[in-house]
């Protein structure tokens, strides 16, 4: 018996999550991830004067962690308003940062650009995996190196992502971007390229379950798409299977600290 694969269609997908992360406001949720950034720049050995490349940077805290190691920095998305986000953390901080606009699977610079390539929590998300990891690969030069910091998928952003597959489940035959999260599909993803993967954990702190679910329901954009596609009745089962996998990797007494497992990987450009 012959079976059919679907195909799933990348462009519609793309459309959708650049809506997805247009929503809400990542900026807040990203600002509290910027100790990712500052120990991806340290796992890189970033030196004065190289040329960087943030990709997928939302709010820029990379980009911010790489410019204040005086690094040549240029800082990319494909959502305008978390790049004027970054624009404005970098001004308030006297840092030099080009900000431009740019698709991770369609990067518009030459071949060899850049000594680095940083994306924390970004690149992970798009559709094509195979594009995106090449276009890292095609803009970065020999000797250089790729810094990816991914959600791995039985940490706990992968488990909310399994929760609101439930209740929203993916496009057919899309790959999960928890896949980045595990050193056999980075292998995959960068072929002929040393990979190196350190597990790591962030710690989710806010004053109780309730409080981080309010917050990332308002600003974090899949939560938000998702909660706005779904009826009431929905919405407060979603809400409750959240606040119980919260409640259940909590590690707080008189607050919420959730460790949320990603890897740190330093790709070395052969």
């Amino acid at each position: 018996m012959q079976t059919t694969t679907t195909q799933p269609d990348l462009a519609a997908i793309k459309t959708r999550q650049q809506a997805a992360w247009s929503a809400g406001d990542y900026a807040v949720i990203g600002t509290t991830l910027q100790i990712v950034g500052e120990s991806l720049c340290e796992a890189l050995d970033l030196r004065a004067g190289q040329s960087v490349l943030d990709v997928a940077a939302g709010n820029g805290n990379a980009t911010l962690a790489a410019a204040r190691r005086w690094c040549e920095v240029v800082s990319t998305d494909y959502v305008g308003s978390l790049l004027e986000r970054g624009r404005a953390r970098a001004g308030a901080e006297g840092l030099d940062v080009r900000f431009e606009q740019a698709d991770a699977e369609n990067l518009q610079y030459p071949d060899a650009s850049f000594d680095a390539v940083l994306s924390t929590f970004g690149v992970m998300f798009t559709p094509n995996q195979e594009k995106a990891a090449a276009e890292l690969a095609r803009v970065c030069k020999r000797g250089g190196k790729i810094g990816l910091a991914n959600w791995t998928p039985d940490g706990f952003i992968g488990q909310l992502f399994k929760v609101l597959g439930t209740y929203l489940p993916p496009a057919a035959g899309l790959k999960s971007p928890m896949l980045w999260g595990t050193e056999q599909r980075l292998r995959e993803l960068f072929p002929g390229q040393r990979v190196e993967a350190a597990r790591k954990q962030y710690m989710f702190r806010y004053r109780s379950p309730r409080h981080w679910l309010d917050t990332f329901r308002t600003y974090y954009g899949p939560m938000n798409k998702a909660f706005a596609a779904l009826d009431a009745g929905k919405q407060a089962a979603l809400a409750e299977d959240l606040t119980g996998l919260a409640a259940k990797l909590n590690r707080g007494d008189d607050s919420m600290v959730v460790p949320g497992d990603y890897l740190e990987v330093v790709v070395n450009v052969r």
